[in-house]
């Protein structure tokens, strides 16, 4: 091809014919030399670029870029462009420093540099995109304020809007070291890009990575391996393979899938497996709200689009409870939010005793060493109530909205729970359970609990109610399970203010009443509190261990802890039992007192009364001999029983029973001189003397 020159002198010099001064020709001639300077100085514009000695231009772009930026910027070695859509800068030794607040000194401190500039919005809106970035052995610095202020934005203002934006950004070996005081971050990675990958794994993923530092406070180490192209903004790239492990404490991670962005993990889905000794253990590291457990293993599907996590898949086993289900984080409003529902097949109570400020128990040969060496109780004296302070505070970090359902409960002391389902709602540092539903016994347990976890002292309110719960299943003696029979029901409604379980029962106040209908019950019901239970028996009811029941009612008004009895009432086909005292539940002290008044004068005499007293730990039964039984003194405690027709009305005898308890309860209540004369048509006679029913 003819130099450019040449061929436009070719054209002026062309010499004319003798018609030129024809209006065609000289058309034709004009539309020539158009073309012709038009071709030169697109030549021009497409040599010029190529041949120019950009290097020269080193020095006054670095002067240019520091003014623009406020901070040292230099190509130290050589520049380079290459011009098309978007243009390509190459930079041997680049160095652009961090503004001054920044801990680190350098931004970038690289070997070599490979960046492509989109013109327009630098043109038009004085935007810097840079839709690709390679660096060589880099050394980068990145430091992130509360404030929002970024290292890596260029603007003298540290303005967000017109900051440096990266699409992608292909590493060789370097380091790299992220702070971020606002989420207790002080992270440092190494990185090496493996030249000739040995497996089909690595070629996917040759650059490894390896670190650690402090994330929320807490000490991390994290390994790992990805892509050579990782994608910092989610523009319709790619999403880059990756391979990330991480400890922190006792907590480990491994994560493995593709990620659209490292800004935000925007497009990330990978699959999660989590273990750790307790998941409250990360509460400092993800910001999340989780209660104590025993150890636990979990592995889910994990998505995050538009600040929002969603875990599906998942499957989780926390101490001997597996679990299953799916949750959601939102991050997007100013408290985050967790939403989702969980599900378990078997659930051990006991891995959620931390919740309730119970003890696990220990192992087995935990036990049988601690048998030989006991420790001290974490209780403190002969308490039962639970001691430990509620872990509270951190509720008002986020909201949830979550369901959560147990077919089965096992190994639930003291109570005989077959199953749960509950609501759980947290919102502005207030759980709600409503509804709370337990399965007890063979029967039903439904209310709701409100817990203010916000205000200090820890604000709780607890309803519920319970149905159809079968005495012989209350237990797990076998043989007290064959010896009683009957359904129970009750309600109850407190509300206390306390740090632990304790405090909150001590300042309770409200009511709790129960009532059993037709049924039997057995000495050895009080054997299971620790008392004598045949003496009590035969000096109440005669010889006979079984016992059958009409009615059996109790109703306690609660203030400030201290429970006080309305009514106590044990009908049997032979015997009234009423008794009435205090239960401080501050204190857990017992001062309870039972007086026996036989139907049949003839079976017995008159009795004098059982007094109940000791702590909820550790009762004693004594009986005052010497003391006379008052009756007038009853028929003011009897009035008290009224409360309870309502509920007795509600009470489930089953088929072919009647115990008839309102009636039982109207009899009671009727102050009379006189005990109270058995009913006309009792529900079973009563047993012959030394046989059982």
């Amino acid at each position: 091809m003819a130099p450019a020159g040449v061929l436009a002198g070719a054209v002026l010099k062309r010499p004319m014919r003798a018609d030129s001064a024809a209006p065609h020709g000289a058309a034709r001639w004009r539309w020539q030399r158009i073309l012709a300077w038009a071709l030169l100085i697109l030549l021009l514009l497409v040599a010029l670029p190529v041949v120019f000695p950009w290097d020269w231009m080193r020095g006054p772009l670095n002067r240019y870029v520091s003014e623009r930026t406020g901070r040292h910027f230099e190509i130290t070695r050589r520049l380079d462009v290459r011009f098309g859509f978007p243009i390509r800068v190459i930079a041997e030794g680049l160095v652009v420093g961090n503004p001054e607040w920044a801990t680190e000194r350098y931004l970038v401190q690289a070997e070599r540099a490979e960046v492509e500039i989109k013109l327009l919005p630098l043109i038009l809106q004085r935007r810097l995109e840079l839709p690709w970035v390679s660096l060589r052995r880099p050394r980068l610095g990145l430091e992130l304020l509360p404030d929002g202020r970024r290292s890596w934005s260029l603007e003298r203002g540290e303005g967000r809007e017109r900051g440096m934006q990266v699409g992608a950004m292909a590493l060789d070996q370097g380091s790299l070291r992220f702070i971020a005081p606002q989420y207790g971050a002080d992270l440092r990675a190494d990185f090496v890009l493996e030249g000739q990958p040995k497996t089909p794994d690595a070629a996917m993923l040759p650059l490894s990575f390896r670190g650690g530092g402090r994330w929320r406070g807490e000490s991390v180490v994290i390994e790992g391996r990805a892509g050579n192209v990782l994608a910092l903004r989610q523009s319709g790239a790619e999403p880059f393979p990756a391979e990330i492990y991480a400890t922190s404490g006792k907590s480990s991670l491994r994560a493995a899938g593709r990620i659209g962005s490292l800004v935000g993990f925007e497009g990330a889905d990978i699959t999660l497996a989590l273990s750790g000794r307790n998941l409250a253990d990360l509460n400092g590291v993800t910001g999340l709200v989780l209660p104590a457990t025993p150890a636990y293993t979990l592995e889910s599907r994990l998505r995050h689009q538009a600040q929002r996590w969603q875990a599906t898949d998942l499957r989780a086993v926390i101490g001997r409870s597996p679990i299953s289900g799916e949750l959601a984080y939102d991050n997007s409003g100013d408290v985050p939010q967790l939403t989702g529902s969980l599900h378990s097949r078997r659930l051990d109570f006991d891995d959620l005793a931390p919740l309730v400020g119970l003890d696990r128990k220990p192992a087995r040969g935990a036990a049988q060493r601690n048998a030989k060496a006991p420790a001290a109780s974490p209780r403190s004296g002969d308490r039962v109530l639970p001691q430990t302070r509620l872990s509270v505070a951190a509720l008002t970090r986020m909201n949830a909205d979550v369901q959560f359902s147990a077919d089965r409960v096992v190994d639930a002391r003291p109570l005989p729970l077959d199953r749960i389902a509950t609501h759980v709602r947290l919102q502005d540092g207030v759980l709600t359970l409503d509804p709370l539903e337990f399965g007890i016994a063979g029967g039903r347990v439904a209310g709701d609990l409100r817990l203010a976890g916000a205000s200090r002292p820890v604000q709780a309110r607890l309803q519920l109610t319970a149905q159809g719960l079968r005495l012989d299943r209350m237990f797990t003696a076998a043989e007290l399970n064959r010896a009683s029979a009957g359904q129970v029901r009750g309600r109850l409604s407190l509300a206390g203010q306390g740090d632990s379980v304790a405090e909150l029962l001590g300042s309770a106040s409200g009511e709790v009443a129960l009532l059993m209908g037709q049924g039997r019950i057995s000495n050895l019901l009080l054997e299971i509190l620790g008392l004598d239970g045949a003496e009590i028996i035969k000096f109440m009811m005669g010889r006979d261990q079984r016992v059958l029941l009409r009615c059996a009612a109790a109703n306690f008004a609660v203030d400030n802890g201290l429970m006080s009895s309305r009514a106590l009432v044990l009908d049997t086909a032979d015997t009234v039992i009423y008794g009435h005292g205090l239960i401080h539940l501050g204190s857990e002290r017992v001062e309870l007192e039972f007086r026996p008044y036989p139907k049949d004068p003839s079976i017995l005499t008159l009795r004098s009364p059982l007094k109940l007293t000791g702590t909820l730990a550790q009762l004693d039964a004594s009986v005052d001999r010497a003391a006379v039984a008052g009756r007038a003194a009853i028929a003011v405690a009897l009035a008290a029983i009224n409360p309870l027709l309502g509920l007795a009305a509600t009470v489930e005898t089953g088929p072919g029973e009647d115990a008839d308890c309102a009636q039982v309860l109207k009899q009671a209540a009727m102050p009379r001189q006189e005990p109270p004369a058995p009913p006309a048509a009792p529900p079973a006679a009563p047993p012959a003397r030394g046989k059982r029913p």
